[in-house]
């Protein structure tokens, strides 16, 4: 069972909504009535959001136990369990495919240019496509880095999330997460990510038939910083 599976109806908790986020993805989706996608959606809150305003929503993710949530929480939206890898088995004609929270990070680069020409062939013309992932340039020369503690509470008790990146090889990072409680550890996990430098993010895309991105650090427009642990936000118009 993965670590997200064990919190998924907690995850808000550790990863809650948010409305600049959500300003930002429907700034991109067109009119009301228009089809988007968010590619590993977690427990659905941006699809159930997206479906309130009048879009057709869908929303994917590996985890069965997510994707159980998302159903429970928001009927209005649909969800698939699938690997993401194979988005353009959901169909096409979308206004916008977004994913955010480095989702994109856990695909090798050779699956991620694949996976980018997939998204091409589902959005409708002039359609978008963001997502959001680390900016991995700004840990250079770094061995390791431990994300500041996120204090939660869960069940009415504190708890604590934990992320440390390990920087094993310069094309891969040892992701380690728990989640901690009352002096135990709940569940804890490690899992590869795949990081990419913002210039190689942008080839891939102009390869994939995409126009020129437009870059930040988070979905209020802030420019690219150089602290780790900063974000980066991309999105593009196909073609």
């Amino acid at each position: 069972m993965s670590f997200y599976a064990v919190f998924a109806a907690d995850y808000e908790l550790v990863f809650p909504f948010r409305e600049e986020v959500y300003r930002f993805l429907r700034a991109y989706a067109g009119a009301p009535g228009g089809r988007v996608l968010d590619v590993g959606c977690g427990p659905g809150h941006y699809c159930g959001r997206f479906a309130a305003d009048g879009y057709l929503a869908t929303g994917i993710d590996l985890d069965g136990a997510m994707i159980g949530e998302a159903l429970r929480r928001y009927p209005e939206a649909a969800f698939r369990c699938m690997d993401m890898r194979r988005v353009d088995a959901v169909g096409g004609g979308f206004s916008c495919v977004y994913s955010i929270g480095n989702v994109m990070a856990y695909l090798r680069p050779e699956d991620f240019s694949r996976y980018l020409g997939r998204v091409n062939r589902v959005l409708e013309a002039d359609g978008a496509w963001v997502m959001q992932v680390m900016h991995w340039d700004a840990f250079a020369g770094m061995g390791s880095y431990e994300f500041p503690v996120k204090a939660i509470f869960r069940n009415g008790e504190a708890a604590t999330f934990h992320r440390t990146y390990r920087f094993e090889t310069p094309g891969s990072v040892l992701f380690c997460v728990s989640l901690r409680q009352a002096g135990r550890v709940l569940f804890e996990d490690a899992s590869v990510l795949y990081p990419l430098s913002v210039d190689r993010y942008l080839e891939l895309h102009e390869m994939s038939g995409f126009g020129s991105g437009v870059v930040s650090a988070d979905f209020n427009g802030s420019p690219l910083g150089e602290k780790p642990g900063s974000g980066l936000v991309m999105s593009f118009r196909k073609r």
